[in-house]
């Protein structure tokens, strides 16, 4: 008896843990859940049921967590507003609301603003030298989101010292090449060295724990996330920027210098590490934005695909690829597979296949169709004028998404036809972020050397 009690005490213990992780309930709330809980349980033993059984019924009959925290959350909104003001949870102290976080990302935040600041006091001006800033703008950036987590989570010296020397290789390699700032070797060190320190950043956001695809996953809804965030962030930072030079305005102060040199990098800086910070604070009290808004592009991005994919078609024309067009495809590509990552996220994967899950397998397949006639028009061009570090760099980066979105395609139908779990999606996905960080490596390491500085 007393080894069948041990094992129930284990499993309260359990839910109490997960419980307690919705804070939206206090810890009230928490021990009165368990009081009707066992309460029920009582009740079922008394009825004859074993332990087992009464706790897995009396839970059952309570409902899921997430019911039980969306109604908690109803009846005491105020409490729910109230927490998203900072404010230290005590039996979190070192917790994203915490003081100490609130005062590394504080730290962390200005220590970015400062760092853009640098180069121009030593003599490296915004207008003269912006093939400087825009080579470095991802380790501006970057470093100090980096720091955040590092710091926050008090990381290892091996963690420490591989995300600094990972940052350190990534100053060479926007620097120490002599790059020409209009050639096509500093453009794609500026689209793929913030790429590569982003996953990075991750290594810090996981603790150094990144072989782990649950970790790769989180990181994989933070920035989801966190993206929503800075955008917010940024159309405030436009509202301001207006407002100051209005309001100077009015007494004959011109306050545009001080809007471009100080108020738009620095707070662009500093907003990073603000956003970052804001969403681990507030991921466990709101619901996650990201992949509510991958349930309204997903069909929306589906019809406007199989409309353009139908006009490729059936017009005779041929994609006419030069190098804007590149970027503009590869976006529409790597927003294709956004939301098959944030619809992965956010979907609970012991639910068996829905009309969602058939959505996005039709809208894989035509972004995968869209990529073959891509990859056709990017070989044409090789052919007819040789290899070139644009082309090349979209030759790769489009074979890694046919790679991408083929497993995905292969997968999600087994998965609608009951061949396959959903889980095995999630793995291949979150094993994609090494090989497009490998790629963006060679892009910033390599091609400088194998297609020179212009």
């Amino acid at each position: 008896m007393g080894t069948d009690k041990d094992r129930i005490e284990s499993q309260l213990d359990e839910w109490r843990a997960h419980l307690q992780r919705r804070r939206a309930l206090s810890t009230a709330d928490a021990e009165e859940l368990e009081d009707h809980l066992r309460s029920r349980m009582d009740d079922l033993g008394d009825a004859g049921l074993d332990p087992d059984e009464a706790f897995l019924i009396a839970v059952k009959r309570i409902g899921s967590l997430d019911e039980v925290t969306r109604e908690f959350a109803r009846e005491h909104s105020d409490r729910l507003w109230k927490q998203l003001i900072l404010t230290e949870d005590p039996a979190e102290p070192g917790g994203p609301g915490s003081a100490r976080t609130t005062g590394l990302m504080i730290g962390c935040a200005a220590a970015g603003a400062l760092a853009i600041q640098v180069p121009r006091w030593v003599g490296v001006s915004f207008d003269d030298d912006y093939g400087f800033y825009v080579r470095n703008l991802g380790l501006f950036a970057l470093a100090p989101l980096a720091a955040y987590f590092l710091l926050q989570r008090d990381s290892s010296t091996r963690v420490l010292a591989a995300v600094a020397g990972l940052f350190g290789i990534g100053v060479a390699g926007a620097n120490a090449y002599g790059l020409v700032t209009d050639g096509m070797a500093a453009g794609l060190t500026a689209i793929h060295l913030p790429i590569a320190l982003w996953l990075v950043a991750g290594i810090g956001y996981a603790d150094g724990d990144w072989r782990s695809s649950r970790r790769r996953m989180d990181f994989i809804r933070f920035t989801g996330e966190w993206f929503v965030y800075y955008v917010l962030i940024a159309l405030g930072g436009g509202v301001l920027s207006a407002l100051t030079l209005g309001t100077f305005a009015a007494i004959d102060v011109d306050a545009s210098e001080f809007v471009a040199t100080w108020l738009l990098p620095s707070g662009a800086m500093a907003a990073v590490v603000v956003a970052g910070w804001l969403v681990e604070a507030k991921q466990a009290v709101i619901e996650n934005i990201a992949p509510v808004l991958t349930w309204v592009f997903t069909p929306l991005f589906l019809a406007t695909l199989l409309a353009f994919f139908g006009g490729a078609t059936f017009s005779g024309n041929g994609l006419d690829i030069d190098r804007e067009m590149l970027i503009l495809f590869d976006l529409v590509l790597v927003v294709v597979v956004g939301l098959l990552l944030y619809g992965i996220s956010a979907r609970n994967a012991a639910r068996g296949p829905n009309w969602f899950d058939a959505t996005q397998l039709g809208l894989v397949v035509t972004a995968l169709a869209i990529d073959v006639l891509v990859l056709a028009a990017i070989t044409g061009r090789i052919t007819d004028f040789g290899f070139s570090a644009n082309k090349t760099a979209a030759l790769g980066e489009n074979l890694i998404l046919l790679a991408n979105l083929a497993g995905s395609a292969w997968i999600l139908l087994g998965f609608l036809r009951g061949r396959t779990s959903f889980a095995h999606l999630d793995r291949w996905q979150t094993a994609f972020l090494t090989i497009y960080a490998g790629w963006a490596w060679a892009v910033v390491l390599m091609f400088p050397l194998v297609f020179g500085a212009d």
